[in-house]
């Protein structure tokens, strides 16, 4: 637990969650810990996951965000290092 940051990726009943979750509960919110143990915050507009880089989406790997792919031209990236595989993203800042 570090300072009352979420902990992404963190699992919760069998899943893992790489960004906050409305699950239990009527408020987004995010584990303290990278399997929950009963310590959570609810999330706020600072609490994302971080990208993760290098990541590799369709034949190329990204060393940073990329607007590849998304209909309107904005940056994202991968939440880990396979996209292809995992399809977990978030958008850039």
């Amino acid at each position: 637990m570090e300072d009352g940051k979420c902990a992404f990726p963190f699992n919760y009943k069998k899943q893992t969650f790489y960004s906050c979750i409305r699950v239990s509960a009527k408020h987004n919110w995010c584990s303290l810990n990278k399997t929950y143990q009963g310590y959570w915050k609810y999330c706020g507009k600072e609490d994302t996951a971080d990208c993760v880089f290098p990541f590799w989406y369709k034949r190329l790997i990204y060393w940073e965000c990329t607007n590849d792919g998304h209909l309107f031209g904005k940056k994202w990236c991968s939440l880990t290092h396979n996209y292809n595989k995992d399809h977990h993203w978030r958008y850039c800042d």
